[in-house]
């Protein structure tokens, strides 16, 4: 295996730039190979998506850590070849310091890999945005997006809303702080099924 940086697509080096240095510095030497890394995790949540949590949560960190822990070594040595301020830089940077939360899906099995998910679901709450200007007072404002927050858990955890409503409020009050999050729609289903 050759440990040999590929070659960088001339397309990719503006015709204007003569100095290499500076070219190294505006196009980094790996720029092709982080999409790889990712499609590769990708790849692996579709072939694992029917395993059960503590499945999926084993397979992640014996396949997908490594990959990230790869990923992650890159990005440190591109990030000391590319401006800090460039858009690449800036990416860079981003992720370095979301590293923790970028991999916490490794550590649960229920997690998915992104939350496109719940972006996919807040896309109505940014179409109705003019709708919610007038829910009464800041108080309601805050009620009506506790409800909507909870409504969304419902039915990303296929939970009827209704259903689940109903028997929580009648518990909440006699639940102990401690057992509180058993009342959550995840568990909640779990503890139906």
């Amino acid at each position: 295996m050759s440990s040999a940086k590929p070659p960088i697509p001339e397309i990719l080096i503006p015709p204007t730039i003569e100095n290499p240095a500076r070219v190294k510095a505006i196009i980094p030497s790996v720029f092709v190979k982080p999409p790889a890394s990712i499609r590769r995790l990708y790849q692996l949540e579709k072939e694992i998506q029917d395993r059960s949590p503590e499945e999926r949560r084993q397979l992640r960190q014996d396949k997908a850590k490594p990959i990230l822990e790869n990923l992650k070594a890159k990005l440190k040595l591109e990030q000391s070849l590319v401006l800090p301020k460039s858009s690449y830089g800036k990416a860079i940077g981003y992720a370095l310091r979301h590293w923790e939360a970028l991999n916490r899906y490794l550590g649960d099995g229920d997690l998915a890999i992104d939350n496109n998910a719940c972006e996919r679901e807040i896309r109505s709450v940014a179409i109705g945005r003019k709708n919610w200007l007038f829910v009464g007072s800041k108080a309601g404002g805050e009620w009506a997006a506790i409800l909507y927050s909870i409504i969304q858990t419902c039915r990303a955890c296929k939970v009827e809303p209704w259903a689940y409503l109903k028997d929580v409020l009648s518990k909440i009050h006699t639940t102990p702080k401690e057992k509180i999050g058993e009342l959550t729609p995840r568990t909640w289903r779990r503890n139906r099924a």
